[in-house]
């Protein structure tokens, strides 16, 4: 289990990140999101022990980063962003020299590369230099390295940057293995990379963290997409039980489209509601928004707050 609680950290009076809490259970694979300058980068350095806190304590299981760092770093695998690698190196010796940095045993390093050779599929670039490699491979090198020694908690820091079509579904087929093992903490700018492998996310916004909930319950908003004939229903459709507000959205001579504030579970009613009105019912399904959206949200300040409660409502409720 990884806990950070309260972390922080400035650079004089700028504080890049701002009294950040939250906590990863083992097995999950969560997104970190953020406009550039958020904090995603600076938190992933303090996770992973290259960069110290200002304040704040960051626990993985029974150990902590400062106290216990190097045993800490013995269980990350991490990928920076822009990935440091000796390109005049091949990537098999590149590889194996990452494996005695990360303590593998002599007699297990061919395995151990060979084993994250083929899980980033660059056996055909094995025996080329780095240097030669284009910005993909380069890339599932750094992934590769990340993976060698086995670790339990993996950060990737953008790793389908510069990746092509075919190389992000391996990707994704890579990050979904991996989390049957470990813990993954993904950061991205491709928001359908979040959504495509993520359980979770973690939205960060001028060094505070706006946003901790699962996709489900950020994508699924407390609100319910209702058609039928009637124009006039809004008057009644506010009576029914747990429909706070309602708003016509369109019309038209034989249907009219209504926004209902009301959680899913009230769907039976405004069905059984409607039906007993005597009016021809549609469309009842919840109102969906995709991360992108969620995400302009957020970095536009717009509801930010809102959208942090809703999601605190709604773990009450899943809890109750």
């Amino acid at each position: 289990m990884i806990k950070m609680n309260n972390l922080s950290r400035h650079y004089g009076d700028f504080k890049a990140v701002d009294q950040v809490s939250f906590t990863i259970q083992r097995g999950e694979v969560v997104g970190l999101l953020g406009h550039n300058g958020a904090g995603k980068t600076t938190i992933m350095k303090m996770m992973t022990g290259f960069l110290e806190p200002t304040s704040g304590r960051i626990q993985i299981d029974a150990l902590e980063i400062g106290k216990d760092t190097e045993q800490i770093q013995q269980r990350v695998g991490y990928l920076p962003e822009n990935c440091p690698v000796w390109s005049e190196m091949t990537v098999i010796d590149y590889l194996e020299f990452q494996a005695n940095l990360h303590g593998v045993a002599e007699n297990q390093i061919q395995q151990t590369v060979a084993r994250a050779i083929r899980r980033t599929a660059l056996k055909e670039k094995a025996t080329q230099t780095i240097q030669t490699l284009s910005r993909g491979y380069r890339q599932r090198v750094g992934v590769a390295q990340a993976i060698l020694h086995n670790p339990d908690i993996i950060i990737l820091d953008e790793p389908t940057n510069g990746l092509d079509p075919t190389q992000i579904r391996q990707m994704r087929a890579l990050i979904e293995e991996l989390a049957q093992s470990a813990t993954v903490i993904i950061s991205t700018h491709i928001l359908q990379e979040v959504q495509a492998v993520c359980e979770r996310v973690l939205i960060m916004r001028h060094g505070k963290l706006v946003v901790d909930s699962s996709l489900d319950a950020l994508q699924t908003g407390q609100q319910l997409r209702l058609s039928l004939n009637n124009r006039k229903a809004r008057a009644y459709l506010k009576k029914i039980k747990g429909v706070t507000a309602v708003k016509l959205l369109a019309k038209s001579d034989q249907y009219a489209h209504y926004l209902l504030d009301a959680d899913i579970k009230s769907a039976p009613d405004i069905a059984q509601a409607v039906i007993k009105k005597g009016d021809k019912l549609y469309g009842l399904q919840a109102e969906v928004r995709n991360l992108e959206t969620l995400f302009a949200e957020v970095n536009t300040g717009t509801d930010a707050d809102e959208i942090a409660n809703n999601k605190n409502t709604s773990a009450k409720k899943e809890a109750a």
